[in-house]
């Protein structure tokens, strides 16, 4: 077992890690994963949800960072985390290629799990997620629970592809609204808006999921 490094702070750990240093990664990921795992579930949409087990790719997204550490180039914590997070991109990419050839019958399909099942996807990550969960959702919806949860990635699937980026690049990612703007190629004010708007789109999708 790796020794840990948590006395460091992510500075010391992203220097570390820049050298190779795989313990150094290794903490770094831990610390990360709570928002990877919330990455993953709202990235792969629901017909991919329903086939794939959302700890799988995050694990193999781990082990794919772990494996070609001589790829990581200094670059703060931002540059870790937008590696991290291409790299978990990339894993929800090639798993829908893969269903997508595979045509499969619904027969034959998995079918779709509740948060917190071998399937689904969160097994001990649940409260992590959910934690990651609140800076998604409104004051109003943040009483998230296992129901809750479900219902908050059911409102987030009926957002707009815009929509559901912005969302995650702000509120999971933890993107600045500088940094937004760079990757929307905006200015900031015009940031700020497009993701009020995408946020008011939730919360109202969330009010139409919530029974009352």
């Amino acid at each position: 077992m790796r020794a840990r490094l948590t006395f460091m702070d992510s500075q010391q750990l992203i220097t570390r890690a820049s050298h190779g240093d795989a313990i150094a990664v290794d903490e770094l990921l831990d610390r990360h994963l709570p928002a990877l795992r919330a990455y993953v579930r709202l990235r792969v949409g629901p017909a991919l949800r329903a086939r794939e087990s959302t700890s799988d790719i995050v694990q193999s997204a781990c082990r794919d960072v772990l494996a070609n550490l001589e790829r990581f180039e200094y670059g703060g914590e931002a540059g870790f985390k937008a590696w991290l997070y291409a790299t978990a991109l990339r894993k929800i990419a090639d798993r829908a290629e893969y269903w997508g050839a595979q045509k499969r019958n619904a027969a034959r399909e998995v079918p779709p799990a509740a948060p917190g099942t071998s399937n689904g996807g969160l097994s001990d990550g649940f409260a992590g997620v959910v934690d990651v969960y609140r800076n998604v959702a409104s004051p109003s919806q943040q009483a998230v629970g296992r129901e809750a949860l479900e219902q908050l990635e059911s409102a987030f699937d009926r957002l707009s592809d815009e929509q559901r980026e912005i969302i995650v690049l702000a509120r999971v990612v933890g993107l600045s609204h500088a940094e937004l703007a760079q990757r929307l190629q905006c200015n900031e004010v015009a940031a700020r808006k497009r993701l009020f708007r995408a946020l008011a789109a939730l919360s109202v999708a969330l009010g139409e999921d919530t029974p009352g």
